[in-house]
């Protein structure tokens, strides 16, 4: 199959299936004579693959590296739990991370609506150029 029925087998673009080869995480496609991409159903599973490790955020090398513990039939159950248990983790720490921008953005913006002065504490907050200062702790 050619590089949009591969595409639609997969749910993986066009787009994203060539940057996948030229990062390695697939093999490079067979072409044919007039130098098209060729895909088969071994392609298309390991797209697919691809594509629910990336839907649950998984970084390049990280699906590097679940690719190789899929093709290890003598894979450890172990690593395989203590690689998703460690992206979990990472997920989580940078939920904290949203949720505190969140809460931070939520407190400056209310104070825009309550201050009638002339000056925005939002783009005062962006423009202060001392970037260690944190913001008050009732603002988390």
């Amino acid at each position: 199959m050619n590089i949009g029925e591969a595409s639609t087998a997969s749910g993986v673009s066009a787009k994203m299936i060539r940057y996948y080869e030229s990062v390695s995480l697939i093999r490079p496609a067979n072409r044919t004579a007039a130098g098209y991409r060729r895909y088969d159903e071994a392609d298309v599973q390991t797209l697919r693959f691809l594509r629910r490790a990336r839907n649950l955020g998984f970084s390049v090398n990280q699906m590097r590296d679940l690719l190789a513990l899929w093709r290890d039939e003598d894979r450890s159950k172990a690593e395989v739990q203590s690689l998703a248990l460690s992206h979990a983790a990472a997920l989580e720490a940078k939920a904290v991370e949203i949720a505190e921008m969140s809460s931070a953005l939520r407190h400056l913006a209310r104070q825009c609506e309550t201050s009638d002065r002339p000056g925005c504490p939002i783009i005062d907050e962006l423009a202060d150029a001392h970037e260690t200062r944190r913001l008050p702790q009732d603002c988390h």
